[in-house]
């Protein structure tokens, strides 16, 4: 049996008016009747109907998270952040696979589901600012850095100095022939220019030359293109002492290339990757890493969005700057010379 607000009221001995005050967090209620309506709630294991409480602010009490590609661990450990940061929100969350396209990132940012949906949450790999200029319906949050001046509330972290530090990282080891895998020639490879960038900067700062030769791309993240491009850099006769991979998924396929080369990690070539997965720390050796955390990255685009939908929409867009940490395991640690 379900029990409503006017049963919690019996219960308790107050009005109807007064529990739905203390369910909704109102701070005028005196101490004594919101302990007694609190106590009647758990004594009835009562629960909010969430639906009608959307219903009556005019929402659905739902909102969409759109990514590029769920078979990317990195997006789907965000996802499940993602939702477990709306459910304190009482939301539900749809998730979207855009596959990087132009045209499917229009489609979801363009609004078409806001009949269905009270916000979104994307992160687009194609979606220019021009693509979003006019847009006037459902409130949006971007993940990442590939629209840096648009019209909506942006989640970042810093790419340039994570990749700065990571691959400083390896130099501190004695490596100097840094190879760096995942630059994109194209122009959905924002995160990765700025990944490149960083490590570019690093090399700088050491002292060392940068070597087109070392640098390789990859046409998507995963573990077969990273395997690939290890595979290249190692029969054109490059030998790299270290390997910055620019997402986690390349480095697990590089490690598994540099395995079947005879090569030992970290002792004839270190590596290290991008994102903390959870298979990162789980291979053969675990890999050292940047850590962004995806936690905050969730939790911040849900209090964005939150803002948005209870507060002025007209309000200027924002950008808000997660945490990442350095994460220095067996593909690095115990690495001797270089």
């Amino acid at each position: 049996m379900r029990h409503r607000l006017k049963d919690v009221a019996e219960r308790a001995g107050v009005s109807v008016k007064t529990v739905s005050n203390v369910v909704n967090g109102h701070v005028h209620v005196r101490a004594d009747t919101r302990a007694r309506v609190e106590e009647a709630i758990a004594e009835l294991n009562y629960r909010p109907n969430l639906s009608a409480r959307h219903l009556r602010k005019g929402r659905t009490g739902v909102i969409a998270l759109a990514v590029p590609e769920l078979d990317i661990p990195y997006f789907a450990e965000l996802a499940r952040h993602v939702v477990s940061a709306a459910a304190e929100h009482g939301w539900t969350v749809l998730i979207d696979q855009t596959g990087g396209r132009r045209e499917q990132e229009r489609v979801v940012a363009s609004g078409v589901t806001d009949h269905l949906i009270d916000g979104l949450i994307l992160s687009p790999l194609a979606l220019t600012a021009a693509d979003l200029a006019g847009l006037d319906g459902t409130p949006m949050v971007l993940l990442g850095e590939r629209i840096a001046d648009g019209p909506a509330d942006r989640v970042v972290i810093d790419n340039v100095a994570a990749a700065r530090e990571i691959t400083a990282h390896l130099i501190q080891l004695g490596c100097r022939r840094i190879a760096a895998v995942g630059v994109q020639r194209t122009d959905e490879g924002a995160s990765a220019r700025l990944r490149l960038a960083g490590y570019r900067d690093a090399l700088r700062a050491a002292g060392l030359d940068y070597d087109q030769a070392l640098v390789t791309s990859a046409p998507a993240g995963h573990r077969a293109d990273g395997a690939a491009a290890m595979r290249g850099l190692l029969t054109s006769g490059v030998r790299p002492d270290a390997v910055f991979c620019f997402n986690d998924t390349l480095a697990l396929g590089a490690l598994r290339a540099l395995h079947d080369a005879g090569l030992r990690v970290p002792e004839d070539v270190a590596v290290v990757g991008f994102d903390d997965i959870e298979d990162g720390r789980f291979a053969i050796p675990t890999l050292s890493t940047v850590a962004p955390d995806k936690e905050q990255i969730a939790r911040l685009a849900i209090q964005l969005l939150a803002d948005r939908l209870d507060g002025d929409r007209t309000l200027p867009a924002r950008q808000l700057k997660a945490r990442y940490r350095l994460r220095f395991r067996e593909s690095t640690v115990g690495r001797v010379g270089g």
